[in-house]
This record gives C-alpha cells, sequence and structure tokens, in this order.
C-alpha cells in the first residue's frame, strides 16, 4: 500500500522522527483557516499523488508569500500532473499539502526496507541527497553505502553508527540521528512497511 507524503510525515511524527511542519488540504476552502498554523516566511507547495518525480512535472513549487501560495494553489488543484512514475495518462491532484520551507544547507538520502534475500533490514545512506537514487546508482554506486541488520526490537547504537557515518555529523546532530533512525526503523516493524525512503534529508543553516 502506497501512501501519501503528509500522511508518512504525521506518522513520522509520531515516532519521533524531525519533520518540517506541514497543512494538508481537500479543497481550496480549507486554505485560510489552516494556513494559520503555518508560522514561516516561505512555503513550499507540494501535490499529493502516489508517484515520484512530483518537482519536475511541475507538482513542488517554492513560494514567498501568501499571495503567491494562494495562485499556486490554485493552478495545482485539479491538475494532470505527469511523473516518469505515473505514466503518460497522469495522476489528477485531489489534495495538497503546505509545508514550511527550510533553510537547506545539506541534502542527504535515507531510506530503510527489507531485504527479502538476506531476511534482514537494510539501510541506505547517500550524501546525493534530493536527486533520484536510481540515478545516483547508475553514475555513482559508491556514493551509495548500505548496513544491513538483523530483525528485532530495537537497533543497537552501534548500528546507527554505521548507518549515519557517510554524513559527518557533528555530535548534536548525531544525537538527533540517532532518534530519527530509530523511529523508522519501529516504523517499519510496528506499521509492517516494506519501504521508508527520507529524501532528502536535510541539514538547516542553522545546523
Amino acid at each position: 500500500m502506497n501512501i501519501h507524503e503528509h500522511q508518512a510525515k504525521e506518522i513520522l511524527k509520531e515516532f519521533g522522527a524531525p519533520v518540517s511542519k506541514g497543512i494538508v488540504i481537500f479543497s481550496l476552502n480549507e486554505l485560510d483557516e489552516k494556513f494559520k498554523e503555518l508560522k514561516s516566511r516561505e512555503f513550499v507547495v507540494k501535490a499529493q499523488i502516489h508517484a515520484g518525480g512530483r518537482g519536475k512535472g511541475g507538482g513542488v513549487k517554492l513560494v514567498k508569500n501568501y499571495e503567491e501560495l494562494k495562485i499556486q494553489t490554485k493552478k495545482m488543484f485539479g491538475m494532470n500532473l505527469i511523473t516518469h512514475q505515473t505514466g503518460p495518462d497522469g495522476k489528477e491532484v485531489r489534495r495538497i499539502y503546505i509545508e514550511e520551507a527550510s533553510d537547506i544547507s545539506n541534502e542527504f538520502y535515507l531510506s530503510c526496507l527489507v531485504d527479502r534475500t538476506s531476511s534482514k533490514i537494510a539501510f541506505i545512506s547517500s550524501t546525493e541527497g534530493g536527486m533520484d537514487i536510481e540515478k545516483v546508482a547508475t553514475e555513482t554506486p559508491e556514493k551509495i553505502i548500505t548496513n544491513k541488520v538483523d530483525l528485532k526490537n530495537d537497533i543497537e547504537s552501534d548500528e546507527v553508527e554505521k548507518i549515519i557515518k557517510p554524513f559527518n555529523f557533528s555530535p548534536e546532530q548525531k544525537v538527533t540521528a540517532h532518534k530519527l533512525v530509530k523511529a523508522i526503523y519501529k516504523i517499519l516493524i510496528e506499521k509492517d512497511a516494506t519501504l521508508i525512503e527520507i529524501n532528502p534529508l536535510i541539514i538547516t543553516k542553522d545546523e
């Protein structure tokens, strides 16, 4: 079963992972009221469909004020979004996620999935966040690091250290990174997920 980005982020939050604040709207009538929950100066408007590559198809827009946000939201509602994963017919946008924009310093890639061949949990780490991981795997496979762990109730700290090693986090960032890795490991098991992907995993300019 696929779930939308806003649903995935609610689950991540529920398990203690750090997630940017956002709202989901199912009609333009909801925008004025729900927008009051956001505090940022800039926002990202994201079409919610079950497919990757939304940005390239025009389904992700950075806006700098509320008026611009309203214009982009109106354009996006009901549009037929075509990406490399939707096929030529595309998918109609029926819900939109609006998120507080982050001041990004670095983008990384992190995912966690069931490796059926070894019956283990595989964590994939890469410094090439924000890109199609398939493209990274083809062009620069050395930038993708895989660590496999045995299925158990909790993941060990030394296993987490191996997973986050490629990112060269500061000691303070490592504390948050440990919480994140433990959260997605727990989600994979408790929600019976097959893949959890965070792309990009970001470091903000204030670290």
